[in-house]
């Protein structure tokens, strides 16, 4: 693959700001995000609205109530403003809209497509820069069905970036790819992503995609955001049991306060857990992610147990998953631990130990979002 060639450097700073509201088949989409430097990620599952928001910004969708503005450095465009009725041309607002196809246009080679953005002048400077840019050179004349899936993402980005939209929207960018060559192209595409002079959000069910690519993130759940925040604080801290679990987190306990710090997790036979954080009355379950306990012998754990912060959970009656690069364990109190393995080890005997320790900072505390 081609490499990407680095942008000009970023000048002035553009936010986009988006407040709206649309009655959907089974929820109301109710929507409100700001994003400037970086890349914002919507993380959500399918059918949460997450690319209707996108729709709405591009103006492929009008919303039924609500303000989209756009701003860079001092100037400010109003996209959309019901109460206005102000409701801007997708093709006059500038949004550059990355498809989950790509939509490129079949019987246009890859010069023409990029130069589709330009009024379709193949002779415009700008279509030569996006060729080198992107890694292209050499496939000018070839069609969007000669060509392969990072190569079609690739041809689509430079077609969208030629004309310097103030912000880029991604809908699903890896979904169309082939498992093993994805993370190339997001490491490309972060690179795009961190040298691009406009607004970037991205949409993804994917949490090892937004964690990676985006710089901050909201999780979106039936139309309405559930938590938003910096990615790398999101995912340590979401907040509530929905968001945990959109995060990944997959041991999950309804909890009993017995102490400060100190709680009963109901779903895990009633274990007793010492948390590093002070457990407030709106706490009402816990979470462990599954790479987080640490394994002791019967000898580490004796000298454990003389700490009121020993955590220490005996593994009973484990049932041992192998996949191919991991060890899926589940504990006869239903907790899940998950620890790395190679390709080349298939032997599973003397994996489980006597007992696993769960530390205090790593038990989450959460709300339930009734």
């Amino acid at each position: 693959m081609g490499e990407i060639v680095p942008m000009k450097e970023q000048r002035l700073q553009t936010r986009l700001d988006v407040e709206i509201q649309k009655q959907l088949k089974r929820f109301r989409l109710d929507v409100k995000l700001q994003a400037g430097g970086g890349c914002l990620g919507i993380l959500g599952p399918s059918g949460c609205g997450k690319s209707m928001t996108l729709k709405s910004i591009a103006g492929i969708v009008t919303p039924d109530e609500g303000l989209i503005s756009i701003q860079k450095g001092t100037e400010q465009r109003i996209l959309f403003d019901k109460s206005q009725k102000v409701n801007i041309k997708p093709q006059k607002r500038r949004i550059g809209y990355l498809f989950q196809n790509y939509a490129l246009f079949p019987n246009m080679t890859v010069q023409e497509n990029i130069a589709a953005g330009l009024d379709g002048d193949v002779k415009n400077p700008k279509v030569g820069e996006m060729i080198g840019r992107f890694g292209l050179s050499g496939l000018e004349k070839q069609y969007p069905g000669q060509l392969s899936g990072g190569q079609q993402q690739r041809t689509a980005l430079a077609r969208i970036l030629a004309y310097e939209p103030a912000a880029l929207l991604l809908d699903e960018p890896f979904s169309a790819m082939d498992a093993y060559l994805k993370e190339r192209l997001r490491l490309e595409l972060k690179k795009t992503l961190s040298e691009y002079e406009g607004v970037s959000v991205m949409v993804t069910h994917d949490r090892d995609e937004a964690f990676q690519l985006c710089d901050h993130l909201l999780l979106m759940e039936e139309g309405r955001v559930i938590a938003a925040g910096e990615t790398k604080a999101v995912f340590a801290d979401p907040g509530t049991w929905q968001a945990a679990r959109l995060t990944g987190c997959k041991n999950l306990s309804r909890i009993e306060k017995i102490g400060s710090r100190k709680i009963r997790a109901l779903d895990w036979d009633g274990l007793e857990l010492v948390t590093a954080q002070e457990v407030g009355d709106e706490i009402e379950a816990v979470g462990i992610r599954a790479h987080d306990f640490e394994p002791l012998s019967s000898g580490e754990a004796l000298e454990w147990e003389k700490r009121e912060d020993a955590n220490l959970i005996p593994v009973e009656d484990a049932e041992i998953s192998e996949m191919p690069f991991e060890w899926y364990v589940t504990m006869k109190n239903h907790l899940w631990w998950k620890l790395e393995k190679t390709i080349h080890v298939h032997e599973s005997a003397g994996l489980v130990p006597e007992y696993l320790r769960i530390s205090p900072e790593a038990i989450v505390l959460l709300r339930t979002d009734h």
